[in-house]
């Protein structure tokens, strides 16, 4: 599948708007406790983004949505900055849950939750992970504890979540749950008296408002029409949602490491050391060359899953081995840049600071490195047995 003239032109529009309108917002003091953008300084973004026409970048004016191989040339750019998904509506966990609610709501869902998320009226949150001491679903959403029991017209859920991305602020919930049926998905209006806040800890990274809360839920009455897609369906509409939102992280935390290589290698074409130039230390312009050679391989790799998701297929391994291999490929380069750039790398006068630490909970987050390869593994022994059938081996 070629990439169409219209992404190529909305990927130029989004860079040209990050870099010129976004970048300065880095050093704006509206944040957080913890240093993450506040509400306000986002709706102020966005509402530049909407009025030069890259908002919602990836989804186009009739509702449609970029195929995986255009949604990459577009969010890369919008990850140039920190800031500049947040600014264009491309930032997780919204997008992620924007694609689920246009593959599975119904009509009338889309309007009440998905159209609000598109317009850049309000944040959402994706409540799936529990809290290990309480044994519940982490990396492995089989082990999932929260419930849901139907009763009369509602559904109610109660249970725990953990590191719920953006859910302090946000206005639109997906929050799954098990039934007798198997895992359920329901869409829900937030807040909710039902959901209490237990903590909201200070995690490395802090480029997502909202951060990574902890809940409660308790006696949650959700109407059933406001169940996503069918009952027992859960866990295949995860898949629908994961592999392009993994692969969707690789592709920002990209454009966040093209641009602190920018930074390191302007400072060592400029900067001098023992007589010359850093860049013509080998130990400084071999790391600047490995950075180029893994940014090129990240790119091939993103482009190959986008490719396999673009056929039609679920892409479950495809994402599970782009997102080892890009999450490592970066951290390598996040790595690179810091020490490119010594004591300047660990400070907060420019990003690369940052993109390290965001992409070292990158290696985490969407499934740790370790799962990703043991799921792996699993099937290459599978393969094995189903092609073996008894063979004495190759040799």
């Amino acid at each position: 599948m070629t990439i169409s003239q219209y992404a190529l032109d909305m990927a130029d529009k989004v860079e040209g708007f990050v870099r010129e309108i976004v970048i300065p917002y880095e050093a704006d003091p509206r944040r957080d406790h913890h240093g993450a953008p506040t509400d306000e300084l986002v709706a102020e973004m966005k509402e530049k983004a909407r009025a030069a026409g890259v908002l919602s970048p990836h989804i186009r004016e009739d509702g449609s949505h970029l195929s995986q191989r255009e949604t990459a040339v577009v969010l890369i750019r919008s990850g140039l900055s920190p800031l500049g998904p947040l600014a264009c509506n491309t930032n997780a966990p919204d997008e992620g849950n924007m694609y689920l609610m246009a593959k599975v709501g119904s009509p009338d869902l889309k309007a009440r939750f998905l159209e609000p998320l598109i317009s850049g009226h309000g944040r959402s949150a994706f409540l799936m992970t529990e809290p290990a001491g309480w044994q519940g679903a982490g990396s492995d959403p089989s082990m999932m504890k929260t419930t849901c029991a139907l009763d009369g017209n509602h559904w109610v859920v109660n249970g725990r979540k953990t590191f719920i991305t953006g859910y302090e602020g946000a206005r639109v919930g997906i929050v799954m749950a098990k039934a007798d049926e198997g895992a359920c998905m329901f869409l829900v209006d937030l807040p909710d008296p039902a959901i209490r806040i237990d903590e909201i800890p200070n995690t490395i990274d802090n480029s997502m408002p909202g951060s990574h809360a902890t809940l409660t839920i308790e006696n949650l009455r959700i109407p059933a029409d406001q169940m996503l897609g069918e009952a027992g369906e859960g866990f295949k509409y995860a898949q629908v949602r994961l592999s392009p939102a993994r692969l969707s992280h690789c592709m920002r935390w990209l454009g966040a490491c093209i641009r602190a290589h920018e930074i390191a290698t302007d400072y060592a074409c400029r900067r001098e050391a023992f007589g010359k130039l850093l860049i013509d230390h080998e130990g400084v312009g071999f790391m600047l060359a490995d950075n180029r050679i893994g940014i090129k391989q990240c790119e091939l790799m993103i482009d190959w899953c986008a490719g396999v998701l673009d056929s039609g297929s679920l892409g479950t391994v495809e994402s599970s081995m782009a997102k080892v291999s890009v999450s490592e490929s970066l951290m390598k380069i996040a790595d690179n840049c810091v020490q490119v750039m010594g004591g300047l790398g660990v400070t907060d006068k420019t990003i690369v600071e940052q993109v390290f630490r965001e992409i070292r909970a990158f290696r985490i987050y969407d499934g740790p490195t370790e799962v990703h390869k043991w799921s792996l593994a699993k099937k290459i022994k599978r393969e094995w047995k189903e092609a073996d059938a008894g063979k004495k081996g190759p040799w």
